[in-house]
């Protein structure tokens, strides 16, 4: 395939068979549904990849950490990945959402407090109490899309 191509009524772009590009919006419509992503540090050039809770506040993702890799990369203002999906294995229908930005510890007693309002708790037991932000600079995701028939595409999730 030469690129991504628009198809359909939504005029979603279909970037290789099967797979739609979903734009800013769709993305941040579909962090906003989930509470487990992963985010993606560098330890010594190698990559770590380490779940985590979290929430999506005013278009930026906000976990907890204990002292540790996270949060030195945070202290750091380090660019990190954060990662999302979903996938339904019956219908094999999914979607993922990868942003990218820089990492930094939650002082600002507006955005803490907004936090514990949505519910940000710890998952795992421990001292989870310090509050990163990653400030999202580049986001992208695709869903995955089936084919029925010929030529029609299934119904996408509208977010």
């Amino acid at each position: 395939m030469s690129g991504p191509r628009p198809t359909g009524d939504s005029g979603a772009m279909i970037v290789e068979e099967g797979l739609e590009l979903l734009d800013e919006q769709q993305c941040l419509a579909l962090l906003a549904t989930a509470e487990i992503g992963r985010v993606g540090v560098s330890i010594a050039a190698l990559p770590a990849i380490f779940p985590v809770n979290y929430r999506l506040i005013d278009g930026s993702v906000v976990f907890l950490t204990s002292p540790g890799t996270k949060l030195e990369a945070a202290a750091a203002n380090a660019v990190v990945a954060f990662e999302v999906d979903d996938f339904g294995m019956a219908d094999r229908t999914g979607w993922s959402v990868l942003v990218v930005g820089r990492s930094e510890i939650v002082t600002d007693p507006d955005l803490r407090a907004q936090a514990e309002r949505l519910g940000l708790e710890p998952f795992a037991e421990g001292p989870r109490h310090t509050k990163v932000r990653i400030a999202v600079e580049l986001i992208s995701g695709r869903r995955i899309v089936r084919s029925y028939g010929s030529g029609g595409l299934s119904p996408s999730l509208t977010v």
